[in-house]
């Protein structure tokens, strides 16, 4: 008998299970606080999905559970990080068809066209875990110094940072400003693309199936302005990317960033009603995203003589 069938025999009409997606926060699924929610639809208005329509307290929320995460993450080595990372990375490629589809309908691609994206944000991924062990190398080094001194500077994490995703490109963008700040110990609270969100919100599922502890990358959904407004003010978030700000935004976030002296990241030139319009998600990324989000710290040790020779090292 069909699964379709019902007992006795007749055709039973099946229906579907709708997926509910939740916000991504300290390693768990909580719903907004606030209980509000929005409608996603895709390129051609048709509903996609109900997300999360974060507030405030979820963003402090986001804040806390990133503190938390920080010492143990940053604390980690590098060769650890980028084991985690790929470990992502594998997950990304087992539901890849999940993302293609969600990436299709978030912005209006073609199949094929979507594929290439997810293929490229997965080889990203990869590209970023292979990073971790191997940027102190080209960030830092020994200085000459004028004395009998080792003069040494190795970079280290900023912190928590707040990263507003990029609004069009809903994954590769995704990836391409959340990675790189993982990747060096830093923690994460993201605000995801406003009207695409869908594709952040199954990235927090692979990173809970992941081995990513929980509260190193936290995903908010929702208005862009109004979550990132008090992320940008908040006294215990140390860095802020500007990549999802369109140049009205950044400006004031960049003016309460100053407050604490955050770091910030602004996209330049912010030409665009939309600055994510400014970047090729495509192109090479560099390093430039990797050393953003870091810190110099330089140690001065003094040489000593070795032996009556009288030589030093």
């Amino acid at each position: 008998m069909s699964d379709r069938e019902s007992i006795n025999g007749s055709a039973e009409r099946r229906l579907g299970v709708f997926k509910t997606y939740k916000l991504y926060v300290g390693g768990k699924f909580p719903r907004s606080e606030s209980g509000r929610v929005y409608e996603v639809t895709d390129s051609k208005g048709k509903w996609l999905a109900n997300a999360p329509k974060s507030s405030r307290k979820d963003a402090r929320d986001a804040v806390v559970a990133a503190r938390k995460a920080f010492g143990g993450w940053s604390g980690a080595t590098a060769y650890n990080r980028g084991q985690v990372l790929y470990r992502v990375a594998e997950m990304l490629e087992g539901r890849k068809e999940q993302f293609v589809r969600e990436v299709a309908a978030s912005e209006g691609l073609s199949k094929s066209k979507a594929a290439a994206a997810v293929d490229a944000a997965i080889d990203r991924w990869v590209w970023y875990a292979g990073w971790t062990d191997k940027i102190g190398q080209i960030a830092g080094g020994a200085n000459p110094v004028a004395g009998p001194y080792l003069n040494l500077s190795t970079p280290e994490p900023t912190g928590v940072v707040a990263v507003l995703a990029p609004q069009k490109s809903s994954f590769l963008g995704l990836v391409s400003v959340v990675a790189p700040v993982i990747a060096t110990g830093n923690t994460a609270v993201v605000i995801a693309s406003a009207d695409a969100p869908l594709p952040a919100l199954s990235l927090g599922e692979v990173l809970a199936t992941s081995d990513v502890p929980g509260g190193v990358v936290n995903i908010l959904t929702g208005v862009t302005a109004e979550i990132a407004a008090p992320l940008a003010a908040h006294q215990d978030v140390n860095a802020i990317d500007l990549t999802g700000a369109d140049a009205e935004l950044a400006k004031e976030l960049e003016i309460a960033a100053a407050d604490n002296l955050k770091r910030v990241r602004r996209p330049q030139p912010v030409d665009t009603d939309d600055a994510s319009d400014s970047e090729n998600w495509l192109a090479s990324p560099g390093t430039d995203r990797l050393t953003a989000f870091l810190e110099t710290k330089t140690v001065w040790h003094p040489t000593g003589a070795l032996g009556a020779a009288g030589s030093s090292y």
